[in-house]
C-alpha cells in the first residue's frame, strides 16, 4: 500500500450543484485514466468498493435488484436496504443510499473514462458530500493505478488533511455557507 500520509487532495473542482427548489443534486465529473470496464468494476465489485467507497454492499452491484449497503466508519450499524434500479455495464449504474439517489455514468474519453456522478444530498451538507466524493474518487484512482492508499471515509475523512479545505472551497464555489460541524454521515 502506498503511503497514505503523503496523500493530499488537489483543489476543489469538477463539481457543481443543480438546484431545483429544495432538491439539490451534486454533479461530479472526473476524467480517469482507466477504461470504462475497469471503472465499472470499481463501482460494482464489493472487493473494489472496499478499497475506496463509503459503504460496503452485500453483493455485486452489476445486476439490478435488492441489496444492502452498510455505511463504513460510523458508530453502530447503518445499513440501507436499497435496490439497484439500472445497471447497464459499463456505462450506467443507478441506486439509492441513505435515502439519496446516485447515478453513475461512464463514457469513453481519450484513453480513459469520463465518470459523472449525480447524487442528491441535503443542501445543508452538499459541500461535505462534494469534499467526501472528491477524496473517495482520488482514492479510487490510486487503487486503479496500482497504488492503493486505503479508503478514507466516514468521520475519519473530516479529520483528514485537506478535507476542511475542500469543504470550504466547494461551499464557496456553490455559493453556500459551511455547514455547522456535526457527526453527520457523509451520504
Amino acid at each position: 500500500m502506498s503511503n497514505r500520509n503523503a496523500y493530499t487532495p488537489g483543489p476543489a473542482g469538477g463539481a457543481k450543484v443543480q438546484k431545483d427548489g429544495e432538491k439539490w443534486t451534486l454533479i461530479v465529473v472526473r476524467e480517469l485514466r482507466h477504461s470504462p470496464a475497469l471503472v465499472w468494476q470499481a463501482l460494482t465489485d464489493p472487493a473494489h468498493l472496499a478499497e475506496w467507497a463509503p459503504f460496503e454492499p452485500d453483493r455485486n452491484l452489476s445486476p439490478p435488484g435488492p441489496l444492502k449497503l452498510s455505511t463504513v466508519g460510523m458508530p453502530g450499524s447503518q445499513v440501507t436496504d436499497t435496490t439497484v434500479t439500472r445497471a447497464e455495464a459499463p456505462r450506467l449504474l443507478e441506486y439509492s443510499w441513505g435515502g439519496n439517489d446516485l447515478r453513475w455514468e461512464l463514457e469513453p474519453f481519450g484513453g480513459g473514462t469520463r465518470l459523472t456522478l449525480w447524487h442528491n444530498i441535503d443542501r445543508g451538507f452538499i459541500s461535505w458530500g462534494a469534499a467526501g466524493w472528491h477524496i473517495c474518487l482520488d482514492v479510487m484512482e490510486r487503487f486503479l493505478s496500482g497504488e492503493p492508499i486505503g479508503r478514507i471515509v466516514g468521520p475519519e475523512v473530516r479529520n483528514y488533511a485537506g478535507w476542511q479545505r475542500l469543504n470550504a472551497e466547494y461551499a464557496s464555489q456553490f455559493g453556500i455557507e459551511l455547514p455547522a460541524p456535526k457527526n453527520k454521515p457523509l451520504e
